[in-house]
């Protein structure tokens, strides 16, 4: 079972993101406020659960959350500031849309900018330990998948339906016969070869 907070006493948003390591599409993050000593032993890192399970997992976490949100960065802001801080900035549009304000952080992974004055606290693998971490990484998952869907139907050549815009072979071999879509990140080495092979 995942512990239900980090830090005793205070409201605390979980937060995680989707998509750093994609070729193509928006970087998505959410932040989720659970109960007081909320339990739910299903609840588990996104990347550990089959689709089906996250989707299903997504309407009980809406159901139950006390708050949450969802934030997005796209394409042409990670080209300017760098997939880094387009997570930390997809984190803090996820907590400004909180319906209720949490007074600490949790963060998936090993860095965060602060938030505001909120203590926060980084956990690797916290997708893992803590409740709402773990629910929001189904949120940013299941959303950003949604996403990438949709864009799908517009560039079916991709395959973002099934790769949801990371770098597999089939992607890769679609940019280099295809070439890019306004939706592709320019600053990423999107052929795999060590530079960027278009001329941007």
């Amino acid at each position: 079972m995942l512990k239900s907070h980090y830090y005793e006493g205070l409201v605390e948003a979980g937060c995680d993101e989707a998509g750093r390591g994609c070729l193509a599409g928006s970087v998505y993050a959410a932040a989720v406020i659970l109960p007081p000593d909320y339990q739910n032993e299903l609840l588990n890192d996104s990347k550990k659960l089959t689709a089906k399970k996250r989707y299903t997992l997504r309407a009980t976490i809406e159901h139950d959350a006390v708050a949450w949100a969802v934030g997005i960065v796209t394409p042409e802001e990670i080209d300017k500031i760098n997939i880094l801080n387009a997570s930390f900035l997809a984190m803090h549009r996820a907590l400004d849309q909180l319906e209720v304000r949490p007074e600490a952080v949790i963060v998936d992974g090993n860095r965060f900018k602060p938030y505001r004055d909120l203590p926060s606290t980084t956990i690797v693998k916290g997708d893992g330990k803590y409740l709402s971490i773990a629910a929001a990484s189904i949120l940013a998952k299941t959303y950003r998948d949604d996403y990438m869907i949709s864009l799908a139907e517009e560039y079916p050549q991709y395959d973002w339906q099934s790769n949801m815009g990371y770098p597999t072979e089939k992607h890769r071999l679609a940019i280099r016969e295809h070439g890019i879509t306004p939706y592709h990140r320019k600053s990423y080495n999107l052929l795999g070869d060590g530079q960027l092979s278009f001329d941007f």
